[in-house]
């Protein structure tokens, strides 16, 4: 993976959800939340990087189907059991951005919480496949970290060209109708990992019908 900054991403998330307890707990990320509505029992979601499961598993628990991947073997490994411990079943698979397969118009939805690793050309990629994966009509929501979040240092990573500004959304998901994309401050309480004041933003696109 060409992560710039995270030489040996594997093992960077491995060491970091090695621990008992979830590094961002097991509730589902707010912004998700608050979309909850979006979200239609029986239709298809897959999780990008979904790490220990909290978003995959609160999907799951809400009737969908859902798929979810991450890198880590450590954060798969938490997220089958916090999806056993919750009674619901979500097909987990370990693989990276670039190494999974992206079928074409699979999923109702995709969720991409806070996937700050990538450097600019790995997100390209990235952010391609998402638009390749909906389905006509299909919904992306993503939240993650602008700039300013580098003052706060209340989580994400310390590297300015990972975060998302509202012009590099735009530009990025232009194959999309969008719903909604705003910056904002908010005080977020997710485990250790995101805690405090934040620089935050939100999308929710739309993939037009064909």
């Amino acid at each position: 993976m060409d992560n710039t900054g995270f030489p040996d991403a594997q093992q960077t998330w491995n060491q970091r959800f090695d621990r008992a307890e979830y590094l961002f707990g097991t509730a589902p990320n707010a912004y998700l939340a608050s979309h909850r509505n979006l979200f239609v029992p029986g239709r298809k979601v897959l999780c990008v990087a979904d790490g220990e499961g909290r978003n995959s598993v609160w999907l799951a628990g809400r009737g969908l189907q859902v798929d979810a991947f991450d890198l880590s073997d450590v954060g798969i490994a938490k997220a089958r059991e916090l999806a056993r411990l919750k009674g619901v079943h979500v097909n987990f698979q370990q693989a990276d951005c670039d190494a999974r397969t992206w079928q074409p118009g699979a999923y109702d939805y995709v969720v991409a919480m806070f996937v700050q690793f990538a450097n600019p050309a790995m997100r390209a990629r990235l952010f391609e496949n998402i638009v390749t994966t909906l389905k006509p009509e299909g919904h992306l929501v993503l939240q993650g970290y602008t700039p300013r979040q580098l003052d706060y240092k209340t989580g994400g990573p310390p590297f300015a060209e990972h975060l998302y500004t509202e012009e590099l959304l735009a530009a990025s998901f232009k194959a999309l109708d969008i719903v909604e994309l705003r910056a904002y401050d908010a005080v977020i309480e997710e485990g250790e990992g995101h805690r405090g004041m934040s620089a935050l933003i939100g999308m929710v696109g739309k993939k037009p019908p064909l």
